[in-house]
């Protein structure tokens, strides 16, 4: 039998003490990767499916070929390697403040780090993904994207840095959408259920709005839990 709790790595960063941990689910049999920010759970990769259906509720509304991607927010992996699935996709920019978060995967510690870094399509930016989505030459030298996949707080009324508010009403949401080609979408994960107030700041900016409620089982509740994936197409 493997070791059952391992802390893979632990550092001090600008926000606090973020931490990588892998312990051995002995209910479901499996090794299970969480992140830590001081004593609070991050992510896990026990729930990951609205982080899947954050890429493909995004890219299923994204037209033509040669996709241009960016996801903000590496965490764990699992929204990039699902826009990476979708053979569409051209080029995958991933935002990521943390540059620990960014080693985890080049040094292997997570399962889907091959994935990801052995994927040419992909590449890692380590960067603040609010002040390069305000700015004018937006996440790579004014170039346009087909979508934006946003993972970072934990939703828009609940965020990790006060600084990051300003990003969800409606100039912030307008400064983010001047990096989309015509046509371009954008979406946002949410473990808050839909907020009416968002989405109508959401549709001032984009043509055509909707919240999406994504279920997934909860065996820790014995029941189901539901995240919300937000999808804005200009």
């Amino acid at each position: 039998m493997g070791v059952r709790f391992e802390e893979l790595d632990w550092q001090e960063t600008p926000i606090g003490a973020i931490s990588l941990r892998r312990r051995r689910d002995p209910v479901l049999d499996v090794d299970v990767f969480e992140v830590k920010l001081d004593d609070e759970y991050l992510m896990s990769s026990l729930f990951t499916v609205a982080e899947v259906e954050l890429a493909r509720l995004g890219l299923a509304k994204s037209s033509g070929s040669d996709l241009d991607v960016v996801v903000g927010g590496l965490g764990l992996g699992y929204t990039a390697r699902a826009a990476l699935e979708d053979r569409r996709v051209r080029s995958l920019l991933v935002v990521e403040g943390l540059g620990e978060v960014i080693e985890w995967h080049q040094r292997g510690l997570l399962p889907l780090a091959p994935e990801l870094t052995g994927d040419p399509r992909n590449r890692f930016v380590h960067g603040d993904f609010f002040a390069l989505a305000a700015s004018p030459e937006g996440f790579d030298d004014g170039r346009r994207f087909d979508a934006i996949l946003l993972d970072i707080d934990h939703s828009p009324q609940n965020v990790l840095d006060s600084g990051h508010a300003g990003f969800y009403a409606p100039d912030g949401l307008r400064k983010m959408a001047a990096h989309l080609r015509p046509g371009g979408v954008f979406a946002l994960w949410s473990d808050d259920p839909p907020e009416d107030g968002f989405t109508r700041d959401l549709a001032e900016v984009f043509d055509d709005v909707t919240a999406h409620v994504v279920r997934f089982d909860n065996h820790y509740t014995g029941g189901t839990s539901a995240n919300t994936v937000y999808v804005g197409t200009c």
